[in-house]
């Protein structure tokens, strides 16, 4: 018996799922009962263990049936960003090796292009709810069956793709598990003690539930038995109203909603209890030692820090007390893994010094169809990477320089700009451009493009918006840069590489 199936058997009525925006719920119950139904649709398609199913979806209650019914079934779904764009959702769908995808109404117009643009393919299609033209019912597909027993079947496990520094997606993925395995923890344990997580908690998630950490924590609780508040997006003042509502013990953020929950007038801060939160994790980009420090004077200490990647390499952790001893840090490594700071040639640095960080003990991965990608984040000594810099104190916390050399983080989003350059490169009034970030005070960096034009004479506002326009018809909207500068020429060193840290150093004033 899985996890969902204990609790529908044990607490039945018990809400699992609260949507607070459209008043939707699922019971536990209800949402074992629709896991099955979909599980025993999923086996009617003649799909085979291990193969993958795309999930188109903006935060509503069949992602989660979907997810279990997954599991149940034996195959991985992949949760697709709903920002992509069609020719960036055909390279996952292509790359996953994708045997169908499932939409979400609110997603129609991007649905419909990828089946206009080719990019869906000979891929069974299907839409949600009220359905999408050109695709076939989901609800339709689930009333053709009942929720009976389902065979003996593999676990089935999500399909996470992360950016890469050529700015294209990089799969992760992990091979399904034995049968016996619906019930068995997780490999690493460790966050269940660490936040506290049993069947008391109420967990909140303003965030899309396509993003690695929401999903995760969403479903973490589910498993162990509490409730789950999902906003259909963030908005500060209804994440306060919702912690009062439902009496919220646990959630997650990004430094970005940390900057909008504290520009709230104090009067709206002020007016509601939150005396039912007692954790609130964040992770996802360096939060400004001001921002958090206001927040652990507002919320009290009960704000914990992780840094992590879905490669699932190894991970630190953080409470407030030791943030306020040690500003700046995202902790120490946890569950057994050691973390060394190597500069480029492979050399071990002593405290403070700033170099790669390379997780030793944790477990291994790979990229899927990147080999080259793979052996780039391990070394000689086995030793694994995200490729981000940073530095240990004599205590063995970390602190993170560069999350990574190229990295721009706006909003708790990774920007590469290689994809972005990639982009712009093709209008025919570019001869060089190059993508930095810059500081901005409520997403943290935002997306800058400087540019060499062909035509210094045109280099002017009506032709940065042209390239702006240009960019939006290929890139998902975080990477459409924000600020577009004409320079006379890029830095470049003698050999012709471009001199990013010269780049950033003359253009992060903005």
């Amino acid at each position: 018996m899985g996890h969902l199936a204990r609790w529908a058997a044990t607490q039945p009525d018990k809400v699992a799922l609260h949507f607070p925006e459209s008043g939707e719920t699922r019971s536990y119950a209800e949402l074992d009962r629709r896991a099955r139904l979909a599980a025993q649709w999923l086996l009617g398609l003649g799909l085979q263990p291990d193969e993958t199913v795309a999930l188109l979806c903006d935060n509503r209650p069949e992602f989660f049936e979907i997810a279990y019914a997954i599991r149940r079934a034996g195959l991985h779904y992949t949760p697709l960003s709903i920002h992509l764009r069609p020719r960036e959702v055909a390279y996952v769908l292509q790359d996953s090796g994708a045997k169908a995808v499932i939409v979400s109404p609110a997603l129609a117009e991007l649905a419909q292009e990828l089946v206009a643009q080719g990019a869906v393919g000979e891929r069974l299609r299907f839409a949600l709810g009220e359905g999408v033209p050109g695709y076939d019912s989901y609800e339709a597909g689930l009333a053709a069956h009942t929720p009976a027993p389902l065979p003996p079947r593999p676990v089935g496990r999500v399909f996470l793709y992360s950016s890469g520094t050529t700015g294209l997606p990089k799969g992760i993925r992990r091979a399904v598990l034995p049968p016996d395995q619906h019930a068995a923890p997780e490999a690493d344990m460790h966050w269940k003690g660490w936040y506290g997580f049993d069947e008391s908690t109420v967990y909140l998630s303003p965030a899309p539930l396509y993003h690695a950490a929401p999903n995760a924590y969403c479903m973490r609780t589910l498993n162990e038995g509490g409730s789950v508040v999902v906003l259909k997006k963030f908005d500060a003042a209804a994440c306060l109203a919702a912690i009062e509502q439902y009496r919220v013990t646990h959630s997650q953020w990004v430094p970005t909603m940390f900057v909008r929950l504290l520009a709230l007038p104090e009067a709206v801060r002020r007016q509601h209890d939150l005396s039912s939160h007692r954790c609130a994790i964040h992770a996802a980009a360096p939060c400004p030692a001001a921002v958090k420090r206001a927040m652990i004077a507002w919320w009290g200490p009960i704000i914990k820090e992780y840094y992590a990647g879905s490669e699932s390499v190894g991970t630190t952790v953080i409470d407030s007390e030791t943030w306020l001893r040690k500003p700046g840090s995202v902790g120490r490594a946890v569950n057994n893994v050691v973390i060394h700071i190597l500069d480029e040639n492979g050399v071990e640095q002593p405290p403070h010094e700033v170099g790669q960080i390379w997780f030793e003990g944790g477990p291994a991965f790979a990229y899927h169809n990147a080999p080259e990608k793979t052996s780039g984040a391990r070394n000689a000594q086995g030793w694994q990477s995200l490729g981000d810099l940073g530095s240990l104190d004599e205590e063995g916390f970390l602190y993170l320089s560069d999350r990574r050399a190229d990295l721009i983080l706006s909003g708790g989003v990774n920007i590469y700009p290689a994809e972005i350059e990639a982009a712009l490169a093709q209008h025919p009034a570019v001869r060089e451009v190059a993508v930095v970030g810059v500081p901005h005070a409520d997403f943290g960096e935002q997306v800058k493009a400087v540019v060499v034009a062909r035509n210094p004479g045109g280099a002017d506002p009506a032709l940065a918006e042209a390239l702006r326009d240009f960019a939006r018809g290929q890139l998902a909207g975080p990477k459409v840069p924000r600020l577009v500068e004409f320079v006379d020429e890029l830095p470049r060193s003698e050999a012709g590489k471009l001199l990013r840290r010269i780049l950033k150093e003359q253009h992060r004033g903005g």
